[in-house]
C-alpha cells in the first residue's frame, strides 16, 4: 500500500477568530456529551481486532454469539472455530500482510473467517457476493489476494456468466467454497433433502453448483487443528480490511483500514451507546452486509465488543426478520430507512411486537421523519442517525442517544474526532460559523490511504491527517451539523452507493445509445431511484427492459436503472460536459407536472416494477442485501 498524507496544507484562518469559534463549538459538544453520558475521547487502541473476540469468549463463554436461522454458536465455540480457521489459512500459505478475498453474504463462516484472518495478521478483502463478474475481476486485480473464499452460489453464477473461473479473474488463485447450509439447525439441514417444493426453493437460495477443482472451505476448516495460543498478534497499525468504493468517479479503489482504524471506530460507537447497553445482555441484528463498512463496524465488531448475541441473516426481508425477532427479540438494530419502514409496516399488518428494541441506528440515507416516528412509536425505543464514509471506518458524526438528539441532522463529532468546514475550492480557508463548507475530519478511525494508489490517496488526505469528505455541510448554532448538498453526485438506493459514472458507462455501451446521464430521483423512505436519461442514436428506440438486461452484464442489481427518460437533447456545459444537475432538475419538474395525470408528462419515464431477482419486501433472491454498507452522505457509510 502506498498512502502518503500529502497535497494541500491543512486549513488555517485568523488565529484569534478560529480560537474563539473552536472554543464555543467545543463547549457545545461537551454539553451534548455530558447529557448523553458520552466521553469526548476514547483511550488509544492498543490491541488488534481479534482481542475483542478473545475478551468476549473469556468473560462470556456460554453466551450465544451467533444465531443463524435458528442454529446457535456460543462465544467459546466461536473462538475455537476461529482458531481452527486461522490454522487452516496458515496451511494455505496465508501469513502476515497477505490478502484473503471473501465473497460471502452474512453467515457464520464470514464472522469466523474475518476474525481468523485478523488473528494471524492477514487482511480481508470484502466483496459483494452478488456483484457482476466484471466488477469482481477488477477488484481481484487491485488486491491480488492469494486465497479467495466464496459462497457456492457466487461461484456458480460467475462460471455461468463468463464461462470459467479463469475468465472471472480467479485463475491461478486458491479458490474455496462455502456452503451456507452447513450452519443450519439439524432439522433444517435434513428438511433440505426432502423432495418438496419448499425444500427445493430453500436449497436454491442457499446452495449452488461448485465448479470443478474448487475445494470445500468448510471441510478444510473443520479438520484443522487450532492455532497455537501463543501465536503472535499483529500490530494495531497493520492493515486489517480492504473495502471497495468508487469515490467521485466510480473508478474502484480499495480503502485500506487498519486494526486501529476499525477498532477505534467500534470503541467510539460502544462509548456512544454505553449508557443504554450492557455487556453480555444485548441482541444485535446483522442484516446489513458485513462487506460494507456500516455492517462491519456495528455488527461484526460492536456486537462482539459487547459480547452480544448476533442474529445473522443472509439477506433482508421483513418476514424473515420478524420470524427471527419472534424467536430472539432484538435490542439493537442497525439498518437503512427502507428497512425500518418495511419492518414497521409489516409488523402492523401481522401484529408483530417490536417493543424489545432499545436502539436503532439508521445509516446510508437520511431517515424521513415519518419513518423515525413510526419506528419509535412501534418500539418505544430510540432511533438515531449518523454520518460517515468508508474511509473513516465509517462513522464521523452521530446523534446522541438522548433527548439532545436532533432528528434529520448529521449529529456532532464522535469521541476523539475533529471536524472542520472549509471552502471546497480553497481548503486553506475555513468558513465562518453558519456558512456552508466542505467537511474535513480527523481521528484514529480515518484511513491512511487507498491500497496501492498514492495518487487517489493524495486527493482526499491533507497534511495533518485531515480527510476530505467531499460533502457540503453547515453547522448550526447548537453545534449540530446538517447536510447542505452532495459535492459528489452519488445516488443512494437501498443503502448502497451508486456511482453515476459507472452506470453511464454500462448504458452508453449499448448500440442504440448516443449519450446518457444518470441521476437519482427521490423515492420511498429516503431512497433514491436510479434514472437513466438517454439520448438514443438516430432512428433507434430504447426500452427499460433493454437497458436493464444490457447493463446487468456489468452492474449489480441495485445499480440498475429503475426508470428511463428519453431525451431529444442532452444538456451540456460550454465545454461539452453533460450537466447531470440540469437533467435531474428537468426530470423533477416533469414529474411534478405529471402529478395527478396518468398520461401527462414532459418526458417519457418508464417505471420499473420489481421482477425477477427482486422482492417488494426489500430483499433480493440469492441472498441479496438490497436495502448498506451502504452509504449516504448523511449517514453512516459511503
Amino acid at each position: 500500500m502506498s498512502a502518503p498524507r500529502t497535497s494541500a496544507p491543512a486549513p488555517t484562518r485568523d488565529a484569534a477568530s478560529a480560537a474563539g469559534s473552536h472554543a464555543s463549538r467545543d463547549e457545545a459538544f461537551d454539553a451534548v456529551y455530558r447529557q448523553a453520558g458520552v466521553p469526548s475521547t476514547i483511550p488509544t487502541v492498543s490491541e488488534p481486532l481479534s482481542c475483542m473476540l478473545r475478551d468476549a469468549a473469556r468473560d462470556h463463554p456460554e453466551r450465544v454469539a451467533l444465531d443463524f436461522l435458528g442454529a446457535t454458536t456460543t462465544y467459546s465455540q466461536l473462538e475455537t472455530q476461529v482458531a481452527r480457521a486461522a490454522e487452516a489459512l496458515r496451511g494455505l500459505g496465508v501469513g502476515r500482510g497477505d490478502v484473503v478475498g471473501l465473497i460471502l453474504p452474512n453467515c457464520p463462516q464470514h464472522v469466523v473467517l474475518a476474525y481468523a484472518a485478523w488473528r494471524i495478521g492477514a487482511i480481508i478483502a470484502e466483496h459483494n457476493p452478488l456483484a457482476p463478474a466484471a466488477q469482481l475481476r477488477e477488484q481481484f486485480h487491485i488486491h491480488r489476494g492469494r486465497v479467495i473464499i466464496a459462497w457456492e452460489k457466487t461461484l456458480e453464477r460467475l462460471v455461468a456468466a463468463v464461462g470459467s473461473l479463469e475468465a472471472a479473474g480467479l485463475g491461478g488463485l486458491g479458490v474455496y467454497s462455502v456452503d451456507l447450509s452447513r450452519h443450519l439447525p439439524l432439522r433444517s439441514r435434513l428438511a433440505l433433502r426432502l423432495p418438496v417444493a419448499a425444500a427445493r426453493t430453500q436449497r436454491h437460495e442457499l446452495r449452488g453448483k461448485v465448479p470443478a477443482g474448487v475445494r470445500s472451505w468448510d471441510d478444510l476448516a473443520a479438520s484443522a487443528t487450532p492455532l497455537a495460543t501463543g501465536f503472535p498478534l499483529p500490530g494495531v497499525s497493520e492493515a486489517a480490511a480492504l473495502l471497495y468504493t468508487g469515490g467521485t468517479t466510480g473508478t474502484p479503489k480499495a480503502v485500506c483500514l487498519s486494526h486501529e482504524n476499525l477498532r477505534s471506530n467500534a470503541e467510539m460507537s460502544l462509548a456512544w451507546a454505553s449508557r443504554t447497553t450492557s455487556v453480555g445482555k444485548e441482541t444485535f441484528y446483522a442484516v446489513l452486509p458485513f462487506f460494507h463498512a456500516f455492517g462491519m463496524s456495528l455488527s461484526l465488531l460492536c456486537a462482539v465488543g459487547l459480547a452480544a448475541t448476533q442474529v445473522v441473516l443472509p439477506k433482508f426481508g421483513a418476514d424473515l426478520v420478524l420470524a427471527a425477532w419472534k424467536r430472539r427479540p432484538a435490542t439493537f438494530f442497525p439498518g437503512v430507512p427502507v428497512m425500518f419502514d418495511r419492518l414497521v409496516t409489516r409488523a402492523r399488518a401481522t401484529g408483530a411486537d417490536l417493543s424489545s428494541c432499545k436502539i436503532a441506528v439508521c445509516g446510508a440515507a437520511p431517515n424521513p421523519l415519518a419513518v423515525a416516528r413510526a419506528w419509535e412509536e412501534a418500539t418505544g425505543g430510540t432511533i438515531i442517525e449518523g454520518y460517515g464514509m468508508t474511509e473513516s471506518s465509517p462513522i464521523i458524526l452521530g446523534n446522541p442517544i438522548s433527548p439532545a438528539r436532533r432528528p434529520g441532522t448529521l449529529g456532532v463529532p464522535y469521541p476523539s474526532t475533529q471536524v472542520r468546514l472549509v471552502d471546497p475550492e480553497d481548503v486553506e480557508r475555513e468558513v465562518a460559523p453558519g456558512e456552508v463548507g466542505e467537511l474535513l475530519a480527523r481521528g484514529p478511525q480515518v484511513f491512511s490511504g487507498y491500497w496501492d494508489n498514492p495518487e487517489e490517496s493524495a486527493e482526499v488526505l491533507l497534511d495533518g491527517g485531515w480527510l476530505r469528505t467531499g460533502d457540503l455541510v453547515r453547522q448550526e448554532a447548537d453545534g449540530f451539523y446538517v447536510i447542505a448538498d452532495r459535492r459528489k453526485e452519488l445516488i443512494i438506493s437501498g443503502g448502497f452507493n451508486i456511482y453515476p459514472t459507472e452506470v453511464e458507462a454500462a448504458v452508453r455501451s449499448m448500440p442504440q445509445v448516443e449519450e446518457v446521464a444518470v441521476v437519482g430521483l427521490p423515492a420511498e423512505a429516503g431512497n433514491e431511484s436510479v434514472v437513466a436519461a438517454i439520448l438514443p442514436k438516430e432512428g433507434q428506440t430504447v426500452t427499460l427492459e433493454q437497458v436493464r438486461e444490457w447493463a446487468a452484464k456489468n452492474l449489480s442489481n441495485y445499480a440498475l436503472p429503475r426508470q428511463i427518460a428519453i431525451l431529444t437533447e442532452m444538456p451540456r456545459s460550454q465545454i461539452g460536459k453533460v450537466l447531470r444537475r440540469v437533467v435531474r432538475d428537468e426530470l423533477l419538474a416533469a414529474r411534478e407536472a405529471a402529478s395527478g395525470a396518468a398520461t401527462a408528462a414532459a418526458v417519457s419515464i418508464v417505471e420499473h416494477f420489481p421482477g425477477r431477482g427482486e422482492r417488494r419486501d426489500g430483499g433480493q433472491q440469492e441472498g441479496g442485501q438490497d436495502g448498506k454498507t451502504g452509504p449516504h452522505d448523511s449517514a453512516t457509510s459511503r
